[in-house]
């Protein structure tokens, strides 16, 4: 049996201000070719299929075209998807009778019968080999809230707790379908112990202070988990069996070395035999220029000296200017597009970091809750311009920043 594991597509994602519909069909057109190539059997989608809650039609498009055509070339493929923490789990079930003809088994979330009590056997879907025949039993298990999980009673968090026993009675009822060697995977959309998360692009979902899920919370009965949420594809725990994908575009700047990916994983039996990573192409480039913040001037003369292939639009590469800054420039961004004006690249971000002086900077200064007390708000101001600028406020802004204090909005003395 054999599978490919992907996830945190985020269709309808933009970078900044562009649009990147172009760079998402691209990928499914690359993905469509893949499972062919591959041969595979059964398509796992660990979450975040859109990048909101409130998909726009075009995305939405994108992904039920997908499954059509996923379905024309590839007749016998079962596919397994689960909500993510950006997706809406109603809105991503709601085509429920469309997806049975596709023989996709989607579960956007948990539900409970008559007594309250959490229907598990609707989270197992039976995945098929090239002969029809059953060879998989997946607990598809999607991003859970608190309301998602059982009780239980414990004297560690409730919230964690619950969601290893509703793993483990999922899988105590896939176990008892087991039969003929049958393998047993999971899927799940979380944050697990020691995973490495990308920098600007993930969108926490700690709840309550909880840093994250043992690798632990995967039975070893479990022959592999299929896993969504962190944009950098990783192995878990030093264990091949537990793994993140990945997302199939960089999600943001920080994501510039990342290694994109899907995960083709050889089941025989019960047995994993091998995962494989299979690399995905970069279909627009990320440009971050100059490699680290340097003063305006040196960072001008690097974005003048790009020397870049013309492209269409929408296949030019995104741009991250980098700028270190001693206090505020009004003009940096008509500076910047103005050394760039025909150069075929877009500029989505400009990252500013500011000098601190090294001494004499008030915002190093511990204070204590009493001189906390007695700060007045114009002291508060000029200890924040320090922190970011390393530098006393101009007697112009502490001027306008008064005349603010005092007007009758604000609360201040007429």
């Amino acid at each position: 049996m054999r599978l490919l594991h992907t996830a945190d597509w985020h269709l309808g994602q933009s970078l900044h201000t562009f649009e990147r519909g172009r760079e998402h069909q691209r990928f499914l057109d690359w993905l469509l070719d893949t499972l062919e190539t591959e041969r595979i059997d059964a398509l796992l989608i660990a979450g975040d299929i859109f990048d909101n809650a409130n998909p726009s039609a075009a995305a939405q498009r994108q992904f039920y075209r997908f499954l059509a055509a996923a379905k024309r070339r590839l007749p016998r493929l079962d596919l397994a998807i689960i909500a993510g923490n950006h997706d809406s789990a109603g809105r991503l079930e709601a085509p429920a009778p469309l997806f049975e003809a596709f023989d996709a088994a989607v579960v956007g979330h948990t539900t409970r019968d008559a007594e309250g009590a959490i229907e598990y056997d609707r989270l197992i879907a039976p995945l098929r080999d090239c002969n029809g025949d059953i060879a998989v039993w997946c607990l598809a298990v999607p991003f859970l809230r608190p309301g998602d999980v059982p009780r239980v009673d414990t004297d560690g968090d409730p919230y964690l707790k619950g969601i290893e026993a509703l793993y483990q009675r999922t899988l105590e009822r896939a176990l008892k379908r087991q039969e003929n060697g049958q393998a047993i995977v999971a899927l799940g959309h979380c944050h697990m112990r020691g995973g490495l998360l990308s920098e600007e692009s993930e969108r926490r979902i700690v709840i309550g202070g909880i840093e994250a899920l043992p690798v632990e919370t995967f039975d070893p009965a479990i022959s592999y988990a299929a896993l969504g949420h962190l944009h950098r594809a990783q192995a878990v725990g030093g264990q091949q069996r537990v793994r993140y994908s990945g997302s199939p575009l960089p999600m943001s700047f920080t994501e510039v070395g990342y290694r994109h990916q899907v995960i083709r994983v050889d089941l025989d039996g019960g047995s994993l035999i091998e995962t494989a990573s299979i690399p995905i192409p970069r279909f627009v480039d990320l440009l971050r220029i100059p490699a680290q913040p340097v003063p305006l001037t040196e960072a001008l003369d690097a974005l003048a000296a790009l020397d870049l292939p013309d492209l269409p639009f929408e296949d030019r590469p995104y741009l991250e200017a980098r700028v270190r800054l001693n206090a505020p420039e009004p003009g940096l961004r008509a500076r910047i597009e103005a050394v760039l004006e025909n150069k075929p690249v877009r500029l989505a971000r400009i990252e500013t970091r500011y000098s601190r002086a090294s001494e004499g900077d008030p915002a190093d200064h511990p204070q204590s809750l009493d001189e906390l007390s007695r700060l007045q708000p114009d002291e508060i101001f000029s200890k924040l311009h320090w922190g970011k600028y390393g530098a006393e406020p101009a007697p112009e802004l502490m001027a306008a920043f008064r005349e603010l204090l005092l007007a009758p909005e604000s609360g201040g003395s007429p």
